[in-house]
């Protein structure tokens, strides 16, 4: 075991001594050392229940034998952060998570991880820490929230912000909108729709990285915490076979992944996501790929903001093994993919049922043919964009308009609740890509705002900043090359027409290629004055279209 190195010899009784230091007993120090990667905390609310789990975790690896060791990971709650400069710092966590869990781990000479994320891009951040360790690693999430309920109907945070648009419409009372506030996220967990962190999280079972249940079964049941005990079981029997991640997410555990997220209709975020980790694992993952998944995968699920079913509905429709065996009735999904319950994912999902038809759609009555996710290309995404289509209006999906340019989201955000953006305009929101945000903002402001306005139907939305996983309606991110690399969306100009044709694949700027040419040969990028990390994350961060790896 790797520590060995650590714990055995005359020569390692320094390294005793503070195993000593820190409690422990000769018993424990000679057991495998399995490190808890806690991400608790008392700002995020889906970290906050977070200290029960890695309490449960604990216990089921001392069940099962092994010494278990919590050190922690820092989270970013997108929902706070929405809106101003905070969020300039939620996907740049990504990687400060992988860096310091990678530092951690490797320098304590751990057996095994259990890794604890729930929110957005810790999940992601672990699952790349997990690939470059390259230890057993079981991964157990805090859980998603309950969804919330006014007027006898669920709601969500992406309720609360379209709530917002429309109190500024004069659709809404003040009254009304403060009941969405007490009411919106009544519980602790992830955001209650298929957001990004719920996305993930789902996505680790369909990796293979975490247990039945980890992405569906809400943070305030108590099976919650047996889940975790298992967790916490499991990777023991991990370390006896050595099962590794990258044993587990390999090119076809990845194929599954895409599967799952385009039936699921899963979060825009997955798409800088899952290259990434792919990535730390060596395998290429690109969204042409992507596309070719979405092209014959069929969308299954309209969790929320797609529709009005919450993760409680999809947990007890038989969840993400329930989604992934009816995928599998046409041969959708790689069923040889070992997972971190010692079998293939074929074992895991062999008879799972879908309890509720209405929650996930048959395999043969699908709410369309293909996946919730497209990538489009064209002279104004060259390297590609990325849209939710299972969360666009039908009239919306081919649309044609004067674009609104604007230079940050505030600017736009602005121009939307007074009044300024009309029916058929297709808003632009530049500089707040990877590198010229820098952090790549999530813009669930102004298309909440768009959707409460009632402009839902007939505006659209680009940038080459990206989304949360509560954005619905055409709105299309992750624009590359972004404006502040030379892309073309940095030079598109007031009432410039847009084109956008999401079942053909295609976004459009309908200028001449002279003018573009000529306007491009012109164009240099704005700059912006940078101190700390964000001055370091832009100066190395590579495209949207590649996952936003650091280079």
């Amino acid at each position: 075991m790797v520590s060995d190195k650590l714990t055995k010899g005359p020569q390692n009784a320094p390294h005793r001594a503070l195993y000593h230091a820190l409690g422990l007993t000769e018993e424990e120090i000679s057991k495998p050392l399995v490190g808890i990667v806690s991400s608790y905390n008392e700002i995020v609310p889906g970290h906050m229940n977070i200290d029960k789990i890695t309490d449960a975790v604990k216990m089921g690896v001392a069940m099962a034998g092994g010494t278990p060791i919590v050190f922690p990971a820092i989270a970013v709650c997108d929902g706070i952060a929405m809106g101003h400069n905070g969020m300039k710092y939620s996907l740049v966590t990504r990687d400060l998570i992988a860096d310091s869990t990678e530092a951690m781990t490797l320098a304590h000479g751990f057996d095994a991880l259990v890794m604890i994320p729930n929110c957005d891009k810790n999940v992601p951040g672990l699952l790349m820490a997990a690939a470059r360790t390259n230890i057993p690693t079981v991964f157990v999430s805090g859980g998603p929230m309950l969804a919330g309920r006014i007027d006898g109907n669920k709601t969500s945070l992406s309720s609360m912000f379209e709530a917002v648009g429309s109190y500024s419409a004069g659709k809404l009372s003040e009254a009304k909108l403060t009941e969405y506030e007490c009411k919106a996220c009544p519980t602790c967990g992830s955001c209650s729709g298929m957001y990004t962190a719920n996305s993930m999280n789902c996505l680790t079972e369909a990796l293979g990285m975490g247990l039945r249940g980890n992405g569906t079964v809400p943070a305030v049941y108590s099976s919650r915490i047996e889940l975790a005990k298992h967790a916490g079981m499991a990777v023991m029997e991990l370390v006896k076979k050595d099962i590794r991640p990258r044993d587990i997410m390999t090119k076809d555990a990845f194929y599954n992944a895409l599967a799952v997220d385009m039936a699921l209709g899963c979060s825009t975020n997955s798409m800088l996501h899952i290259p990434a980790i792919a990535h730390e694992c060596g395998i290429e993952i690109n969204l042409d790929i992507a596309n070719d998944i979405s092209s014959k995968t069929p969308n299954l699920c309209h969790l929320a903001p797609a529709g009005r079913t919450y993760m409680q509905d999809l947990d007890e429709a038989g969840g993400v093994y329930a989604v992934m065996n009816e995928l599998n009735k046409k041969g959708l999904i790689k069923t040889d993919c070992i997972t971190v319950t010692g079998k293939t994912i074929g074992e895991n999902i062999s008879g799972c049922k879908n309890n509720n038809p209405d929650i996930i759609r048959p395999i043969d009555k699908p709410y369309s043919e293909t996946g919730g996710i497209a990538v489009l290309r064209g002279n104004l995404a060259p390297e590609g964009s990325v849209v939710k289509r299972s969360a666009v209006l039908p009239e919306m999906l081919v649309h044609e308009g004067p674009a609104r340019v604007f230079d940050c989201e505030e600017e736009a955000q602005q121009a939307i609740l007074t009044g300024k953006i009309n029916p058929g305009d297709v808003v632009v929101i530049r500089y707040e890509g990877p590198k010229g945000g820098p952090g790549m903002r999530e813009m669930l402001n102004p298309t909440s705002a768009i959707m409460g306005m009632g402009l839902g139907n007939s505006v659209a939305l680009i940038t080459d900043g990206r989304f949360s996983g509560a954005t619905r309606g055409a709105c299309i991110g992750h624009v590359s090359p972004e404006a502040a690399s030379g892309g073309v969306i940095g030079i598109v100009k007031e009432g410039d027409i847009i084109s956008i044709n999401i079942p053909a694949n295609k976004l459009e700027l309908k200028v001449p290629d002279e003018e573009i040419s000529k306007r491009m040969a012109d164009f240099a990028p704005r700059t912006k004055e940078l101190s700390g990390y964000l001055k370091r994350y832009a100066a190395l961060v590579s495209s949207g279209a590649k996952g936003a790896v650091l280079n």
